[in-house]
């Protein structure tokens, strides 16, 4: 396989025996559906005699429970359960990595919105009011709504104390750390949120041999079915778990939320129980991204090159752990950015708070990172007078450098080659009509006619890993099965692997056309009755269950030439060697010089094949006291250019134009790829210019998508995009993930553009009007302005 890059812009036409094999673009299978608004999300769940959940949750954001009076509410007409603590038959207490938050709080409420007690009446009125008449007694505890007072210890968030992680990253650093030109930097990031357009919902059936079927919008159904077994005190066989229609997910559905109450309900009244959250309740029920600050000392040459960069980081994990451990770490390893460096000392730590739970989100991690060691590169060409283009091309990553983990970062690095793409590009045209207030910041509002409308550009660069991380033995499986039918032969694959939007079953769809050359194929609705495919998360699923599809359709093809060359080996000699010149190709199985041997479906009388596989990835290992070992699969890299229009009179802004390279390995779908690039970069946008929970004293102020804003089309400016293929060898096909490293480098482009334009230092994000106003933007914070400004004041 070559290494040498393949540049995209378009996506690839469609294949002569039928298209839709790897490197097409076919129709979404769920996509018409979709845009006709006939696909069955999970809250369009239903089943007769189903009963309705309700969630009681804690007002206070750290408070002793004193007592629960649910008479009332059980008495009311209508009303089946009223379950607490007191409830749970098994564990009360669930979570991905340490089971620390409780299925329904006992003794202490943690943050604001915990759930309590839950409610199960014949319809969703009768549930709410049930939940509003459930009394709770409660003692409010000392609130610790800063890391900086979280890692005082003043007030203990769990009794083992504060701390989550802690993480040190040291090499090259015997020598000390100093260099000609140093500059420093502190950087603050705000909360965010997922905002997945559907908010958590799901439907729990209970079985005659007490089990249960739980049917729910998640990432990952052998994670959550694993949780539930030790909260229901039930064996994981008695507990099947089916993938219902996520309507988007982003970290957001990797933890359990209502699965557990779903259960507890069901099983408690032996009627089928469905929830859905409202949006408002959606904020308090998962997981956000880490808000956090970030301190940089950078050293250089005076020519530009890095000499060594010293980083403090400190996020808010919020009250319970969730994914918080590899975030932190990997915000850590990621800290330089895409540079080499001969000397790091990195400190990362992450402490819980009585601030919502934060854990898993959209580059995990790295998008912090990224906005630290982005501004830092801009700070550093500041300094010196350099282009910060050219300053980050003299100091990319090349082939064979080390991460700060020591770690080589292994083939053919695309990061020179990103952002050599973009230099590459034209820039937009200048304005040249000021009369159009849609061209202008404002917009329709009509608040300026172009004289205090200054222009920026700006870049940004990021990357994170793929998969697992730290010696997690990750592995996904699969199932293929061939069979004919009336119109011939239908392969039908089945996997535990969610499809949350981002295309998975078109690829895999597409990797059995491939390999099988079988047109029809049904991808079959992912649960536990294959073994697991773990979350889709990580930019793993088309590596790691694109993987497992390829080796079960490779144990299938090898079924299928055995049986041909039984039958057939005394007319075709090349069967006979199983070499590589028989293929198989529009439903027929193909030899020397293309010549038809047979169809499959005359190897198929004999009954279907059924393969199932397992694929693992090559080991990892977990960091050792100084932060050094080989803990990542992959790299995967993006790199963006931001163009945007500042306002400086108002602080309004307007983004004219983004540019994205981003390298995929190979594009299995480039049409799908080119929908991550945009909508990872829409996600960045929006963390850049609105996206921020508002916490103050761990009191969410903005739980609505009034309040809580996202970028729509109006925001997202026209996008140019270029798809760069450079094969990871040890991957299937040479693939590398896609789904997130938009996201990462987007952020800091757009600040970039905005701090080029204003003349502002831009330490936080997301930027607000008042920080691109000279005048106003030494002033206080407005009240709620952020939930980091709380969490680290005086950090």
């Amino acid at each position: 396989m070559s290494a040498d890059p393949i540049a995209r812009e378009a996506p690839a036409t469609g294949r002569p025996w039928g298209g839709g094999a790897i490197g097409d673009s076919p129709a979404r299978p769920d996509g018409d559906l979709k845009v006709r608004g006939r696909f069955a999300f999970s809250s369009d769940l239903h089943v007769d005699g189903m009963l309705w959940g309700a969630t009681v949750r804690s007002p206070h954001p750290h408070a002793r429970v004193l007592g629960i009076d649910a008479a009332t509410a059980a008495a009311m007409p209508g009303v089946h359960a009223v379950l607490t603590a007191a409830d749970v038959p098994g564990a009360n207490s669930f979570g991905l990595i340490v089971a620390d938050q409780p299925v329904l709080a006992a003794e202490v409420v943690r943050f604001e919105g915990e759930a309590v007690a839950i409610v199960a009446a014949e319809s969703l009125e009768a549930a709410r009011r049930a939940a509003e008449a459930v009394v709770v007694a409660y003692e409010p505890l000392s609130v610790v709504h800063r890391v900086v007072d979280a890692l005082a210890g003043e007030v203990t968030v769990h009794p083992a104390g504060n701390v989550v992680r802690d993480i040190r990253i040291r090499r090259g650093t015997e020598d000390g750390l100093t260099a000609p030109v140093v500059v420093r930097g502190e950087y603050r990031v705000g909360m965010q949120d997922q905002a997945p357009l559907g908010t958590e919902s799901g439907l729990a059936v209970p079985r005659p041999d007490g089990g249960v079927d739980l049917y729910a919008n998640t990432q990952w159904i052998h994670a959550d079915r694993n949780q539930l077994a030790s909260v229901l005190a039930l064996p994981p066989s008695s507990i099947h778990v089916q993938l219902a229609g996520v309507g988007g997910a982003f970290g957001a559905r990797e933890d359990i939320s209502l699965q557990a109450h779903l259960c507890l309900l069901a099983l408690r009244t032996g009627r089928p129980v469905k929830m859905v959250y409202s949006r408002e309740e959606s904020f308090y029920g998962h997981v956000h991204r880490h808000s956090g600050v970030l301190r940089y000392e950078h050293g250089a040459d005076r020519d530009g090159r890095l000499r060594y960069v010293r980083c403090e980081i400190e996020l808010d994990g919020g009250a319970y752990a969730s994914t918080s451990s590899p975030v932190v770490s990997n915000t850590a390893a990621f800290a330089v950015g895409p540079y080499a460096c001969p000397a790091v000392d990195i400190r990362a730590v992450v402490a819980y708070t009585n601030n919502p739970p934060c854990g898993a989100m959209r580059g995990f991690g790295a998008v912090q990172a990224a906005v630290g060691h982005e501004a830092q590169m801009d700070r550093l060409a500041r300094e010196l007078g350099m282009d910060p283009l050219e300053l980050r091309l003299l100091n990319v990553l090349g082939d064979g450098d080390l991460m700060p983990t020591g770690q080589p970062v292994p083939g053919v690095v695309p990061a020179r080659a990103l952002l050599e793409e973009l230099r590459s590009m034209p820039l937009p045209p200048e304005r040249v009509d000021d009369r159009d207030p849609l061209t202008l910041p404002g917009g329709a509002g009509y608040v300026t006619r172009g004289e205090g409308v200054v222009r920026g550009v700006g870049y940004g660069i990021g990357f994170k890993a793929g998969g697992m991380p730290e010696g997690v033995r990750d592995f996904s499986t699969a199932r293929v099965r061939v069979r004919r039918h009336a119109d011939g032969v239908v392969a039908e694959v089945a996997t535990a692997a969610a499809e949350v939007g981002q295309g998975l079953v078109s690829v895999v769809a597409q990797i059995v056309r491939t390999e099988l050359g079988v047109d029809d194929v049904v991808v079959l609705p992912a649960d536990t009755g294959v073994g697991s495919a773990g979350s889709s998360s990580a930019s793993r699923q088309t590596y790691m269950t694109g993987g497992a599809v390829k080796v079960a359709c490779d144990a299938v093809r090898l079924e299928l030439l055995t049986r041909a060359h039984d039958r057939f080996g005394h007319l075709f000699p090349e069967l006979l060697e199983f070499g590589h010149e028989v293929t198989l190709a529009a439903g027929a199985l193909l030899g020397a010089e293309g010549r038809a041997v047979c169809t499959i479906a005359d190897l198929l009388d004999g009954g279907a094949i059924e393969e199932e596989r397992r694929f693992d990835h090559h080991p990892t290992t977990s960091l050792d006291e100084d932060g050094q070992g080989s803990p990542h699969i992959q790299f995967i890299f993006a790199a963006h250019r931001a163009v945007a229009d500042v306002d400086v009179e108002t602080g309004l802004s307007r983004l004219v134009e983004l540019a994205v390279v981003q390298d995929v390995g190979r594009a299995i779908n480039p049409l799908a790829v080119e929908g991550q690039m945009e909508g990872g970069t829409a996600q960045g946008i929006g963390l850049a210019l609105m996206e921020e929970i508002q916490v103050r004293e761990g009191r969410v102020l903005n739980p609505s998508f009034t309040d809580y804003l996202i970028p729509t089309t109006l925001d997202v400016p026209p996008m140019r995009l270029k798809i760069l293929e450079i094969p990871d060898e040890a991957a299937p096909y040479g693939i590398k993930g896609a789904g997130e490293p938009a996201t990462i480098s987007s952020t800091p482009a757009v600040v970039a553009a905005l701090r080029e334009a204003s003349g502002r230092d831009l330490a936080r994000v997301p930027v607000r009007p008042w920080d691109l106003i000279p005048d106003l933007s030494e002033l206080a914070s407005p009240p709620g302005a952020g939930s980091h400004d709380n969490l680290h004041e005086g950090a």
